[in-house]
C-alpha cells in the first residue's frame, strides 16, 4: 500500500514524517486470521500499524473459506435504450444472415412440397405404364421418316390400279359429280370423256418401301389358350389360328397403301417334311422358314419344341407358346416382306454385291426386320393373346437368346440384336421404325 494514504493530512509547517516501522504485535486471542486455514494462493494479507491519529482502514478482506463475505460492489446502472427507429413503409432493414431466413424456409417448404408433385406424378406414370404393359425405352431408331412423295431409288418399283376405287364405267348411275352444274354448265354437250383409273405407284426399294407408310398394326383379338408346345396337333392348331390373326392385321393396312395383300400358306409337320425350297427342319437346325417360290410357312413342331441334333428347340429356352409364336410371326413377316418387294429388291442387292462379308450383312438386315415385324404383331394381340408385363420380359430374354452364335454363318444377327429388334418391333410399333436398311450398321452386326 503506498505511503501516506490517500487522506493523511500532514503536520503543519509542511514536514512529513516517514512512517515508524510497525513492531510485531503479539498475536490477539481469537484473531480469524490465525486460525483461519492457509489461502491455497498464498498466506493472507499482514495486519498493518498506523500513527497515532490517522484515520483507520478497514482490513484487509478475509481469505477464502471464512464465513463472513465482502459485498461485492453494486452492478453499474444498465445504459438506457436507444430511442425507437421511425417506422418505414417496408419495415426496419434486415441484414442478410449466413443461415436460411424467412425466404429460405418459404423455399425449403415450397421446393419439398414440388419435390413430392415430381415423386406422385412418376409414380402414376409407372403404374400407367404398368398396366397397360408397354415401355417407351427407344431402341436402334433407324433415322428414316416416311414421306408421301416417292424418293429416288435405284430399283424397280410396280404399278398398279387403286382397288379402293370405283369401276370406271361413263354411264355408271352412282358416279355423281361433287359439285352441282350451274346454269352455264347445263348449256355444254352432255357426252363426257370415259374416266380413267387412278394408278398407284408402288415403292418395293429397301428403305423408301411403300409398306413403311402403313403404320400400326390395328389391336386384335387372338386369345390363345393353353396350349401345349410339346403337344403337335395343339401346337399345330394354336399355329393356324395365329396365323389369321396376323391376316386380319396386316391385310388392312397394307391395302390401304395399295399394296395387293395374299395370306401365306401353311405346311406343319410333327417330325418333319420336304417342302419347295427344302427339307425342313433342315440337318442340325429347328427353325422354321419361308419358301417365297409357293408363298407357303415350313416349320416342324417337335424340332421347334424339343430341338434337332445339337440344336436346342424354342421349348427349351421357353416353355410358353408365345415364344413358337413369335417366330412364326418373323416367317410371317418374312411373307410381307415377300409381298411388299423388300425380298426382291434384298435378292437383286444380294447378287450384286461382290463379297461374301456384303451378302452376309444384307441377309441379316432382312432377318431383323422380320425379327421386327413379329415384335409388331406381338404387341397387336398383347391384351387379348395375353401377354402381361412378366411375359413380355420373358419374350425380350427369349430374343437375347436366339441368333448367330460362334461357328455359324453371321446371316441372323446377334443375340443382342435380335433382342434389340424384336423390342424395336414391340415399343416402337410402326412399319418405318423396323426400316433396318437404313440402321447403324452396329445394330445389326
Amino acid at each position: 500500500m503506498p505511503w501516506p494514504p490517500p487522506n493523511y493530512r500532514q503536520p503543519q509547517g509542511g514536514q512529513s514524517y516517514p512512517p515508524p516501522p510497525p513492531p510485531p504485535p503479539p498475536p490477539p486471542q481469537g484473531n480469524p486470521y490465525q486460525q483461519a486455514p492457509a489461502h491455497p494462493q498464498g498466506p493472507p494479507y499482514p495486519q498493518q500499524q498506523y500513527p497515532q491519529g490517522g484515520p483507520q482502514y478497514p482490513p484487509p478482506p478475509p481469505p477464502y473459506g471464512q464465513q463472513q463475505y465482502r459485498q461485492p460492489p453494486p452492478p453499474p446502472p444498465p445504459p438506457p435504450p436507444p430511442p425507437p427507429l421511425p417506422p418505414a413503409q417496408w419495415g426496419p432493414p434486415q441484414r442478410r444472415k449466413s443461415g436460411m431466413g424467412v425466404f429460405g424456409v418459404l423455399g425449403g417448404v415450397l421446393g419439398g412440397i414440388a419435390a413430392l408433385f415430381v415423386l406422385l406424378v412418376i409414380g402414376s406414370a409407372l403404374l400407367r405404364s404398368a398396366s397397360r404393359s408397354e415401355t417407351t425405352t427407344p431402341v436402334a431408331i433407324p433415322t428414316y421418316e416416311p414421306s408421301e412423295r416417292a424418293t429416288s431409288d435405284p430399283f424397280p418399283t410396280r404399278t398398279r390400279p387403286a382397288e379402293s376405287d370405283p369401276p370406271a364405267e361413263s354411264d355408271s348411275p352412282t358416279q355423281q359429280p361433287t359439285q352441282q352444274p350451274t346454269q352455264e354448265e347445263t348449256k355444254e354437250p352432255e357426252t363426257t370423256p370415259t374416266q380413267q383409273q387412278p394408278r398407284i405407284t408402288l415403292n418395293t426399294s429397301l428403305k423408301s418401301n411403300t409398306m413403311y407408310r402403313a403404320g400400326t398394326l390395328p389391336r386384335l383379338s387372338c386369345p390363345a389358350g393353353n396350349a401345349n408346345i410339346f403337344n403337335h396337333s395343339q401346337l399345330k392348331a394354336l399355329i393356324l389360328k395365329t396365323g389369321k390373326c396376323m391376316d386380319r392385321a396386316w391385310g388392312p393396312i397394307l391395302q390401304r397403301q395399295g399394296i395387293q395383300f395374299s395370306a401365306p400358306n401353311y405346311a406343319i409337320a410333327a417330325k418333319r417334311g420336304r417342302g419347295a425350297c427344302g427339307d425342313y427342319p433342315s440337318a442340325g437346325s429347328m427353325v422354321p422358314y419361308y419358301c417365297p417360290r409357293n408363298n407357303t410357312i415350313y416349320a416342324s413342331t417337335s424340332a421347334m419344341a424339343r430341338g434337332n441334333g445339337n440344336a436346342r428347340g424354342y421349348g427349351q429356352i421357353i416353355s410358353w407358346h408365345g415364344g413358337i409364336i413369335s417366330m412364326m410371326a418373323h416367317e410371317y413377316g418374312h411373307h410381307i416382306q415377300n409381298i411388299t418387294g423388300l425380298m426382291d429388291s434384298w435378292w437383286r442387292a444380294t447378287l450384286d454385291s461382290s463379297s461374301q462379308s456384303g451378302k452376309l450383312a444384307l441377309s441379316r438386315r432382312l432377318e431383323l426386320q422380320a425379327t421386327c415385324f413379329g415384335g409388331m404383331w406381338m404387341r397387336s394381340v398383347a391384351s387379348s393373346y395375353p401377354v402381361n408385363m412378366s411375359m413380355r420380359g420373358r419374350l425380350y430374354a427369349f430374343y437375347g437368346q436366339v441368333g448367330d452364335y460362334p461357328g455359324w454363318p453371321r446371316d441372323h444377327g446377334t443375340p443382342a440384336n435380335n433382342n434389340r429388334w424384336f423390342r424395336q418391333g414391340w415399343e416402337r410399333d410402326k412399319t418405318f421404325q423396323c426400316n433396318t436398311w437404313m440402321a447403324p450398321s452396329s445394330t445389326v452386326s
